[in-house]
């Protein structure tokens, strides 16, 4: 063998991210001058060079190389010890290599980031936050988790106050923030707090840390404590009850109010006044023929208690006879009379009349003439609709034969309707009108004001020729 090479030591502490050199010693044993190339083999080959890379030597001749150790100051190479070897080719006989061998100890470091997310949160109940802690250094760390608020108003817990974090990881320790009172409604309370990170031995009493630091001396492997890391946070308490709420139900109440008032003021009427005008004078004629009348069903009882009367009379005598036929006249009579009124009267003519008066506001009144019953005629009023579309304000009569039907204020209503089961009989040369006194003109949505009070009047009704006629 022609080349002899040994390190000066062959157990090595390198400390990440400074270069530490060994030196290596090359002898050339042989006859001949050589020129030697070195190979770093083992895990550190990649941050490991030898300075320089050749050397030439004559017989007999001795030389020393360095061997640079630089692991970088990251996760990717841990902390601990690893072999190496260093392999001396001679290069006219790279079959007598030789590789000298040694071991290095890569010292651990320690770097920890922390952040708090999010920095503030909101909520009634809670506050909820995660905190994120990174090793970035090469050894596994044991982290202790804290936190105090400004005051007694609210605490802070941890689900877990320890994290063990391997080099190059993250961990996340969730972070919530309960208040010490609710609050239903009113302004919302913010909350001051600060979250720690601190090393285990951060941690520990004095005696303990002593203790610790002697088994340290003895660990070369455990990581160096680290400057606890503060973040501040904030957590704003709210109500429970929101602020909007009290308006929505206000809201909720003028709609359900407003469709109430609707059914009762603007459909219902519409529904009960359509259902009335869908009853006929031709429908209930209809109707009478097909169905028998009281009056009717009185007379034939009268007849049913003659023709019994009569029966009876033949057995039992001429004065029960005499009685049951008295009976029997009087109501046939009360029908007979009915019959005959109708038919003399006629089946009547469906009839409406429509008015409108305009008034001016301190004018005195104005009238105006909606209907006039012709000679040998009677008008059966059974439908009165009074329409004050402008919202005016102001007194209106309905009159028959200048004898008020109807009064009513202007204000209390936009369209009303009045139906009578009974109908007002208005004579031949009768006159229904209606008297309009206006106080204040109405406005229309989205419209300019009118210069005057405007009022509709609609009549329905039944005209029917007089019997003399």
């Amino acid at each position: 063998m022609s080349v002899t090479a040994s390190l000066d030591a062959t157990t090595v502490t390198a400390e990440p991210g400074v270069a530490t050199d060994v030196p290596l010693q090359i002898l050339n044993s042989g006859s001949t001058v050589e020129e030697y190339r070195f190979e770093v083999v083992g895990a550190c080959a990649a941050w490991s060079t030898v300075e320089p890379a050749t050397l030439s030597l004559y017989p007999g001749a001795s030389g020393t190389v360095a061997l640079r150790l630089s692991p970088p100051r990251d996760p990717s190479v841990p902390a601990g010890e690893t072999p190496f070897g260093v392999r001396v080719l001679p290069t006219s006989e790279p079959g007598e290599a030789v590789v000298p061998e040694g071991r290095v100890t890569v010292a651990p470091f320690t770097e920890v980031t922390s952040e708090l997310v999010p920095r503030g949160s909101t909520g009634a109940r809670r506050g909820r936050h995660q905190l994120a802690v990174d090793n970035r250094g090469n050894a596994p760390v044991t982290v202790q988790l804290s936190a105090r608020t400004g005051s007694e108003r609210a605490r802070v817990d941890f689900a877990a106050k320890e994290l063990v974090i391997p080099p190059g990881h993250a961990d996340f320790g969730k972070l919530r923030v309960r208040p010490a009172k609710r609050i239903w409604r009113g302004t919302p309370v913010t909350h001051q707090f600060q979250a720690f990170v601190a090393s285990q031995s951060a941690q520990l009493t004095d005696g303990q840390q002593g203790s610790q630091e002697g088994s340290r001396q003895q660990d070369e492997l455990s990581p160096p404590p680290f400057e606890p890391l503060v973040l501040d946070g904030s957590y704003e308490q709210q109500a429970i009850l929101p602020r909007w709420l009290p308006r929505a139900l206000v809201l909720a109440a003028v709609v359900v109010l407003a469709a109430v008032g609707l059914w009762y003021g603007l459909l219902r009427p519409a529904v009960k006044s359509t259902a009335r005008e869908a009853v006929t004078p031709e429908v209930v004629a209809s109707a009478a023929q097909q169905t028998p009348s009281p009056g009717a069903g009185a007379a034939n009882g009268g007849n049913g208690a003659a023709n019994s009367g009569s029966t009876a009379g033949a057995d039992g005598g001429a004065a029960g006879e005499g009685q049951q036929s008295s009976s029997g006249a009087g109501s046939g009579s009360g029908a007979s009379s009915g019959s005959d009124a109708g038919s003399a009267a006629g089946t009547g003519t469906p009839t409406s009349a429509r008015v409108e008066v305009r008034d001016a506001v301190g004018g005195g009144t104005s009238r105006g003439s909606a209907y006039q019953v012709p000679a040998g005629s009677t008008f059966e009023l059974t439908d009165i609709v009074v329409q004050n579309p402008q919202g005016d304000a102001g007194t209106l009569v309905v009159s028959s034969q200048d004898a008020p039907v109807l009064r009513l204020a202007l204000e209390n209503f936009r369209d009303t309707d009045y139906h009578f089961v009974t109908p007002i009989l208005v004579p031949a040369g009768g006159e229904i009108t209606m008297t309009v006194d206006c106080r204040q003109v109405g406005r229309p949505v989205q419209a300019p004001r009118p210069s005057g009070c405007a009022e509709s009047l609609l009549l329905g009704g039944t005209l029917r020729t007089d019997a003399a006629q």
